[in-house]
């Protein structure tokens, strides 16, 4: 473990030097947050300041930077909901309530500006270009208002959810920063993988679980968390004052299950430890020395952070087992190798719902078989087209497409997750389980830590021997009957 020595007046010290430097072929090749919080509970308010160091690995110079601003999505206003009307009822707890961010300062830079399609970017104006193999740092201090919700962001009825509180770095494609708004469908979150150093201060009754390795100290009433994470996707906190946690090793992985009514909580924490023992067998080494598993309030079965997965506490207790183990698969596909989950909602979701049907093919005593998960997608697959197609007459069943090009969450579901699954599972018996897992091998080793375009993908598995791109293609697009 790295021990981090961080002080509140840290960032303050900082800001006279910020600016941007040369890093050349030698330099780092991935940016970092370095982040100084604060809870306040009684007001619902998370004050922070933020250095992030952002390196220019384009081949053109760059005159402004665009951050996602995810908090805005909570406030009164926002035209893109964080939930949909079906799932509102259950998160908003205590009738409507919003959040939002406030940033108030950005040191290092000419000039920034709130904008977007819905107040969801931050665009910093830099002093002066950002050239190649350059980097620039920036200082940025920021308050954060949760809403009361049970949402991935907010106070919910037992614990605080920290997920997307801080301003991230848009993503840099071939077209510049893409600017994606939020979902009620699905993960809007597209992100590179970065160095976190995290330091939140929270009151003592507050037991915090995140992702990375920390360590704790409490005194005067407070409890500080210092928590590193390298090469990580994102980072994420939930605060709790009445969790319970159970600890067991895997291959040296701590992994660590923070509960709060799970009525069979060892249970729970073998299957933890059971998937990721799995599935770093079946794609390769785990990426971090610890995982959490941490039962939360949340309106859907999970979600996924790097390190660290949510589990709703409103599952039953027969659903808890499926719902870790697909969030275990996540941190394969997502914390490690990342894709266009605004865009391509299946090449995650669907790749870890097919992950988890071969873990339970694996573990009879669960008393789930592949087949039998596998052939839960096609009924429920074409149950969705059936009932579309008489209600609209043309069901479109293409995949690759932005989530709010989704009518809601039973077509979300259906063309990512369950049709994800049939894509997968055709193409594992057309060409066989040992190139398939070859192909699979190969994907998560060549672009661990890296975003993965679909052709990426399609690449990977026809360099393995799978004569698969006329299958991908022919699922993609709509074209095939299933």
């Amino acid at each position: 473990m790295k021990k981090l020595t961080v002080c509140a007046l840290g960032a303050a010290v900082l800001l006279s030097s910020l600016g941007i430097t040369a890093c050349g072929k030698g330099g780092t090749e991935r940016g970092s947050y370095s982040i100084v919080a604060e809870y306040f509970p009684e007001e619902r308010k998370l004050t922070a300041e933020m250095n992030v160091t952002v390196p220019n690995g384009t081949e053109n110079a760059l005159e402004e930077l665009k951050f996602e601003l995810w908090a805005n999505a909570y406030r009164e206003g926002a035209k893109y909901s964080p939930v949909s009307e079906l799932y509102a009822p259950s998160a908003y707890y205590n009738g409507m309530s919003y959040g939002g961010i406030e940033v108030t300062a950005v040191n290092g830079a000419e000039s920034f500006s709130v904008c977007g399609e819905d107040e969801n970017i931050l665009g910093v104006k830099l002093k002066e270009p950002l050239y190649p193999d350059e980097t620039a740092t920036l200082s940025m201090t920021f308050t954060v208002t949760l809403a009361e919700i049970n949402h991935r962001l907010g106070v919910g009825e037992n614990t605080v959810n920290l997920a997307a509180f801080y301003p991230v770095l848009c993503h840099l494609g071939e077209n510049g920063f893409a600017e994606y708004v939020y979902s009620s469908n699905g993960d809007p979150f597209v992100s590179e993988c970065a160095d976190y150093e995290i330091t939140l201060t929270v009151p003592e009754a507050y037991t915090a679980a995140y992702g990375g390795t920390g360590e704790e100290v409490a005194e005067n009433g407070k409890k500080t968390y210092h928590v590193v994470a390298e090469n990580a996707r994102d980072t994420a906190f939930v605060l709790g004052t009445e969790f319970k946690k159970l600890t067991r090793a895997v291959n040296g992985v701590a992994v660590e299950y923070y509960y709060l009514s799970d009525l069979s909580p060892e249970k729970t924490l073998a299957t933890a430890a059971e998937s990721l023992e799995f599935f770093s067998d079946r794609f390769g080494k785990y990426a971090s020395p610890r995982y959490a598993v941490v039962q939360t309030d949340f309106p859907y079965g999970g979600m996924e952070f790097a390190g660290l997965s949510m589990i709703s506490n409103s599952l039953r207790e027969t659903e808890i087992a499926h719902v870790v183990v697909h969030e275990t698969a996540h941190q394969w596909w997502y914390a490690t190798v990342g894709s266009n989950q605004f865009e391509n909602a299946w090449q995650d979701e669907g790749l870890a719902e097919f992950s988890t049907a071969l873990f339970f093919g694996a573990f009879p005593d669960y008393g789930k078989s592949y087949a039998d998960l596998v052939n839960a997608s096609v009924k429920s697959y074409r149950a969705f087209y059936s009932v579309h197609s008489q209600v609209s007459g043309n069901t479109d069943t293409s995949m690759n497409r932005p989530l709010t090009a989704f009518s809601g969450d039973y077509e979300y579901r259906n063309i990512a997750y369950d049709k994800g699954v049939i894509l997968f599972d055709r193409i594992k018996s057309e060409t066989g389980d040992k190139k398939f897992d070859a192909a699979l091998r190969r994907y998560c080793e060549k672009f661990r830590g890296k975003i993965a375009r679909y052709e990426d993908m399609v690449a990977c598995f026809e360099a393995a021997g799978c004569n698969a791109a006329g299958i991908f293609d022919s699922f993609v697009k709509g074209l095939c009957v299933i």
